[in-house]
């Protein structure tokens, strides 16, 4: 089976191995002179689902919460299958299943579980797929917690949605909790009066916009405030929408994104104070916080932030002529020093728009470089960073856990459940549907 893409279609297979595991499978065997960020990597995710954690790869030195998910033993027979045995488990686990599953994959997951998704894309759009097939009883989401709770929001009161392994979650999404929240929220209103009240523009003080690499919970108080959900994709047009109902907006939880997008519509870095919600006040002066057009959360990507200028620079000096297109969560000068920056369905956008023979260094998480590498052989594409470290939590969907959990729905048994509680889900599906209304500009 080849990788479906967003619209359903299948690509056309090539020659070369586009898989991340293979590659780190080689370096710890010492066939490859790549490096790793850890040999850990080449062990089954299983190894660490007990430990607290995000696993290894680029997120392994972030704090996880306390509480955060963790996933059971996976049964002997996953865990001992080699991947000849799990691919042919999983393709007749979905043949019996036929339309009453749906397998979505994120575009930074596993070669290994991607060439088995119906719908492969980022997170954009990957929830207006979940919305788009009320048909299915089941959804097997293939990415991380936030991503699964969010097909919860949009799906049908009868579909399950699934997340393989439940300790896939995201640093990211962790660094903006609830209550960290509110309470930025109860200080913003202490400098700045009340939230709620409209000028004579029709604005209101502040609007809250979230990255959609939130929890459920972060979603639904976006949603009860009258802000918005946003992703990569379409964070320019959800920014405008915010600016035209509020004086300033209050992004979380990731900097680079809220910045980078600002930016690049004329706001000055002088009106972006950061909240860092450890801080009174984040850490600003309430004459900061009143001057300010964006107030960005003290949050990054592990992935992203990994990227360098220098990285930039090596390139440009071994690959005369190479186009650099890294992801906006990377750091804002990382940004500026490429030559492009756009979601991942740009990037893979961009490549396949290239008609010519073309370099390309890609800043953004390695299984999709990977991936585009093996699909367009015509090009030459590299990750910007040498080192192979994909996305801790990504990586914790494994072939094997994608077998186990569509075997036991053939079996009558629905695993890892994600469900959204009523009082939160209500106020978050205003916010998607915010979202989703924001129809990002195709560049």
């Amino acid at each position: 089976m080849t990788p479906a893409q967003t619209d359903g279609s299948v690509l056309t297979p090539t020659v070369a191995d586009g898989s991340v595991d293979h590659a780190i499978q080689a370096i710890v065997a010492g066939t490859s002179t790549d490096a790793t960020c850890t040999t850990d990597l080449a062990v089954g995710p299983w190894d660490f689902d007990t430990r607290p954690g995000y696993g290894p790869g680029s997120s392994m030195g972030d704090v996880i919460p306390v509480g955060a998910p963790r996933q059971g033993e996976l049964p002997a027979r996953y865990r001992d299958a080699d991947e000849t045995e799990l691919d042919e488990r999983i393709r007749a686990a979905k043949e019996a299943l036929g339309e009453r599953v749906v397998v979505l994959g994120h575009f930074y997951q596993r070669e290994e579980v991607v060439r088995h998704a119906d719908y492969v894309g980022d997170s954009f759009q990957l929830a207006t797929a979940a919305k788009g097939r009320p048909d299915a009883e089941a959804i097997v989401f293939c990415g991380v917690h936030f991503m699964a709770e969010t097909a919860d929001l949009l799906s049908g009161p009868d579909q399950a949605v699934v997340l393989p392994n439940l300790a896939a979650g995201c640093s990211m999404a962790d660094m903006a909790d609830i209550d960290q929240v509110e309470g930025c929220w109860e200080q913003l209103e202490e400098v700045l009066g009340d939230l709620e009240a409209v000028d004579s523009e029709g604005r209101v003080p502040v609007i809250p916009v979230t990255y959609m690499n939130s929890s459920a919970a972060i979603k639904g108080f976006v949603g009860r405030h009258g802000g918005i959900v946003c992703t990569s994709s379409n964070a320019h047009t959800v920014l405008e929408w915010a600016f035209a109902r509020g004086r300033r907006v209050l992004f979380f939880p990731d900097q680079h994104l809220g910045r980078n997008t600002a930016k690049a519509m004329g706001v000055p870095l002088t009106q972006m104070p950061m909240w860092n919600p450890r801080r009174p006040l984040g850490g600003s002066t309430a004459q900061e916080l009143q001057d300010s057009r964006v107030i960005l959360w003290h949050g990054f990507c592990s992935v992203h932030r990994r990227f360098t200028v220098p990285q930039i620079e090596q390139a440009r000096l071994d690959h005369p002529g190479v186009r650099v297109i890294v992801h906006p969560e990377c750091p804002m000068e990382v940004v500026d020093a490429a030559d492009e920056a756009g979601s991942t369905d740009y990037i893979r956008r961009a490549i396949d728009a290239a008609t010519e023979p073309t370099t390309f260094a890609i800043g953004t998480e390695i299984n999709l470089v990977r991936r585009l590498a093996a699909q367009y052989p015509q090009h030459e594409i590299f990750c910007l960073d040498p080192v192979v470290c994909p996305c801790s939590t990504m990586y914790r969907i494994h072939p094997g856990y994608l077998a186990w959990v569509l075997e036991e729905l053939v079996a009558g048994r629905t695993p890892n459940r994600i469900t959204v509680s009523d009082d939160v889900a209500q106020p978050a599906r205003v916010a998607l549907e915010r979202m989703l209304a924001a129809k990002p500009v195709v560049r």
